[in-house]
């Protein structure tokens, strides 16, 4: 559940944390641990959702049907009531299949129990282990396959858009870009990002076959290490006119806070970043550190929040090649 807190000082608290778990994997290397075997299907482990009605919605529903799309969301046992719950009951029930990935099965949320232990340590394994049972048991299920935090807020409808003119079959990825240390760059963690179908074959199978291993605890940038040397391309998700669909930080910060003039997040962040309201595309994807509480706002104010007798200032046609969806009523 990577990334950084957008009121501090955040990459000398990221510094500070990456030699406090550079000390740790020393210390683990030091330990014999045999790395956890592949997991095993709950008995419940997943949500099936349906598309929520609105207004005007033909279009919505025609991608639902067409775009289909899997979350799965990186969770833990302490953070399920806190902070899952809320994805559950907001954006989650816009996804095609919603899955919640802790250490510890819990049937009732429900939730699927992998076989590893938590930490911030722990991310890439866990990330690993979730994309391995994913690929196990709901491979059929979804064309599409998105990872998310349980303090992200996803706009699934948005996504679909962004992923309408993308065949599945094409070995690719989306999210925020980063472009520090991976030469097509990486996406961030805890931005989000979905991998298509063949993307998540080809990971599943280069770490049975050994081509990719477990390399880093820093989940987002060894996954895209890894992603790189199978071929699978970082995708561009800005929208038509050039701006960010998928943001590291809460709405605020990027609509209120002078992040273009930050000392680093400039440099890490692939495209130019730009200031107030045109850091953020009107079909943005997802935002990061979202509080329980804020779930709710955001599910109403992108879902529900209508000013009358207006029509979306930005409205795009679907991308090229994309089949044509039923004209939405009056």
């Amino acid at each position: 559940m990577g990334g950084w807190c957008p009121r501090a000082p955040w990459f000398p608290l990221g510094f500070a944390v990456g030699l406090a778990l550079g000390g740790s994997l020393l210390q683990g290397l030091r330990q014999p641990w045999a790395p956890p075997g592949p997991p095993t299907a709950p008995r419940i482990a997943h949500l099936r959702t349906h598309p929520q009605s609105t207004e005007n919605s033909s279009e919505a529903r025609a991608l639902y049907e067409r775009v289909r799309i899997l979350c799965w969301v990186m969770t833990g046992p302490r953070t399920l009531e806190s902070k899952a719950r809320h994805v559950r009951d907001t954006w989650a029930r816009h996804c095609n299949v919603a899955l919640f990935m802790s250490s510890e099965p819990d049937e009732r949320f429900p939730a699927v129990g992998l076989p590893v232990r938590e930490g911030r340590d722990q991310l890439y394994w866990k990330t690993i282990r979730a994309f391995q049972y994913v690929h196990r048991h709901h491979l059929g299920q979804a064309d599409w396959f998105l990872k998310a935090d349980d303090d992200t807020f996803v706009v699934v409808a948005n996504l679909r858009w962004l992923l309408a003119g993308h065949p599945p079959e094409r070995p690719i990825y989306f999210g925020k870009r980063f472009k520090p240390f991976v030469k097509q760059g990486y996406m961030s963690g805890g931005a989000g990002y979905v991998l298509s179908k063949e993307a998540l074959r080809r990971l599943v199978a280069a770490f049975a076959s050994r081509t990719c291993t477990h390399t880093s605890p820093v989940e987002d940038l060894a996954l895209g290490q890894c992603l790189e040397k199978l071929g699978v391309e970082a995708g561009d998700s800005r929208d038509t006119r050039g701006r960010e669909t998928f943001h590291p930080f809460p709405p605020e910060s990027h609509l209120t806070e002078p992040l273009p003039l930050d000392r680093f997040y400039p440099q890490y962040s692939y495209y130019p970043v730009q200031w107030a309201a045109a850091c953020c595309s009107d079909l943005s994807v997802s935002f990061h550190y979202v509080s329980g509480e804020q779930m709710y706002t955001l599910e109403y104010l992108t879902h529900r929040l209508r000013p009358y007798g207006y029509r979306p200032r930005y409205r795009p046609p679907l991308p090229p090649g994309t089949p044509p969806v039923p004209p939405s009523r009056p």
